[in-house]
């Protein structure tokens, strides 16, 4: 049973880390650190590291600091969670979307899709204001539907 609560504390840390990339996105990297982010939007640079990649850092840390504590029992599965999704920000953002690395370029899946468009349209505006779809795994629904 214990294996069990294991699972169900990842994945709802999991989900959750969806919601607190939303807030981190829209409230802080669009808020008050957006002169970290800022370069994200604005490609005036011409370096593979962005200061953008700072919050994937804190994320990171964050991870490791559940990793390392365990001193509540399920502290090891929360940073897991939390490895996760990093895990999954990366492979989607940075990899799939940004093209970081030229890897699965030619996915033609209604979800892909989606997701793509979600995340132009945030780059369509290219200060901090005036921006939308502030999320990663989960876009707003009408970016969903099956478009050619």
């Amino acid at each position: 049973m214990e294996i069990l609560i294991w699972i169900v504390v990842f994945i709802t840390t999991f989900l959750l880390m969806e919601f607190m990339a939303w807030f981190t996105h829209k409230y802080v990297m669009h808020g008050f650190l957006w002169m970290l982010h800022k370069d994200h939007h604005l490609k005036d640079h011409k370096s593979w590291w962005e200061r953008n990649d700072l919050f994937f850092v804190f994320y990171a840390v964050v991870s490791m600091y559940f990793f390392m504590i365990a001193q509540f029992q399920f502290a090891v599965a929360i940073g897991a969670g939390i490895a996760g999704y990093g895990l999954a920000y990366f492979l989607v953002h940075d990899i799939f979307i940004h093209q970081r690395f030229k890897l699965f370029r030619k996915a033609d899946h209604w979800y892909a899709k989606g997701i793509r468009r979600a995340h132009k349209i945030h780059h369509k505006h290219l200060g901090k204001e005036e921006s939308e779809c502030f999320g990663m795994l989960i876009p707003p629904l009408r970016f969903l539907k099956n478009k050619k």
